[in-house]
């Protein structure tokens, strides 16, 4: 571990220097929260579109004509959502929503839908599709990584249907992981785009479905690679985000997935490196909400998913850092900020947010990215 912080830091100020713990501001924790009224309408968003054909964006690669297909034909249980990673974490939505509320009106319906899809015949379908050997780049990483999520989502609950939709998805999650560890360790570089390529928070997924699942060597082999990625990260430029299509932060998707390997004094020490602007004075100015100026479009209402990804990828650096970190209060802040905006944009208004932003949502108000994180029956 020593290693990964050898050289990090180029000539600055020392952590002392940089982080005077006993000047540290007042901070206000910010704690989500979820009730079943504000769940069942992030679940009818889902309900609303796991099913639905059309619009669809389908990213096909053709060997020849024998491949046209409708998406249902294409993809027999995540054919809905517009786009197929869409469809996946539409799915986990329902299955962790339903985990939390199992006595909601609407948990009968996500029960339904989850029964509809994780068919074993829905399933080899998309084992012949996704299983090819010229599809090995198929959304990879990101929805790859969402179907790890969802498989994890499956094997937490404890419930006798969550166990046969689990064991009938166990192939695909086989496959999904094994792709994604065959393709990590040749990555030369990672990936910071704002969009579905950006290797920081898909690997955060990841790397949480193998430790949850018990998968060791998985685990193991990300760890790994996630310090030679990004050990040396430094003076991100926060300052250049968003670019106008983002939806995920390449600065704090970072920060988000290096604390899952750091002790909290060690992701202290590398954050001082890598985000050095983060102000120790608190106060929320420092990372201004986006706004979306056209929600009917579907990139430029990224924006609002990026206000969701932002708060929960804040709220896991928080998790990471030392209780007495004077960053604390100014990254709370931002997340209180950022929660707020991006909740109360999810709707079904327009189809282009409504598709996806609630898995996001519920991703955030949940904390699932964090170990405390809620996902059963609320106590």
């Amino acid at each position: 571990m020593v290693m990964l912080l050898t050289g990090c830091a180029a000539p600055r100020a020392t952590p002392e220097q940089a982080r005077p713990v006993t000047s540290a501001p007042q901070e206000v924790a910010w704690a989500p929260t979820l009730d079943e009224a504000q769940a069942g309408r992030f679940a009818a968003l889902a309900l609303a579109c796991v099913h639905r054909e059309f619009p669809n964006k389908v990213a096909h690669v053709y060997a020849g004509p024998q491949d046209a297909g409708t998406p249902r034909e294409l993809t027999p249980a995540f054919f809905g959502c517009f786009d197929w990673h869409s469809a996946v974490h539409g799915h986990w939505l329902l299955v962790r929503l339903a985990r939390r509320f199992p006595e909601a009106a609407w948990a009968t319906n996500a029960r339904a839908a989850l029964e509809h899809s994780l068919t074993p015949e829905a399933i080899e379908g998309e084992l012949r599709y996704v299983g090819r050997d010229d599809r090995a780049g198929f959304e990879r990483p990101y929805g790859l990584a969402w179907l790890l999520q969802l498989a994890a989502e499956l094997r937490e609950w404890d419930d006798p249907d969550a166990r046969r939709w689990s064991s009938t998805l166990a192939p695909l999650e086989d496959l999904a992981a094994r792709r994604l560890m065959e393709w990590v360790p040749k990555l030369g570089h990672p990936i910071r785009s704002g969009e579905h390529s950006q290797t920081g928070f898909a690997l955060g997924l990841v790397l949480d479905w193998a430790r949850a699942a018990g998968r060791t060597d998985e685990a193991r082999l990300l760890e790994r690679e996630v310090r030679r990625l990004y050990a040396a990260d430094r003076d991100c430029a926060l300052h250049l985000e968003p670019s106008g299509h983002d939806f995920v932060s390449p600065c704090l998707g970072a920060a988000d997935l290096v604390r899952r390997v750091l002790t909290p004094d060690e992701f202290a020490r590398w954050l001082d490196a890598a985000l050095p602007g983060i102000p120790v004075e608190g106060g929320a100015t420092w990372l201004p909400v986006a706004s979306p100026t056209d929600r009917r479009d579907g990139k430029l209402v990224h924006l609002d998913g990026l206000n969701l990804s932002r708060a929960f990828m804040l709220d896991g650096m928080v998790h990471g850092l030392p209780p007495g970190d004077p960053r604390r209060a100014a990254i709370v802040g931002a997340t209180r900020e950022h929660a707020e905006a991006g909740v109360a944009a999810v709707s079904g208004d327009h189809y282009a947010g409504g598709h996806w932003l609630a898995s996001f949502a519920v991703y955030l108000v949940t904390r699932r990215g964090r170990p405390d994180g809620i996902g059963g029956t609320p106590s």
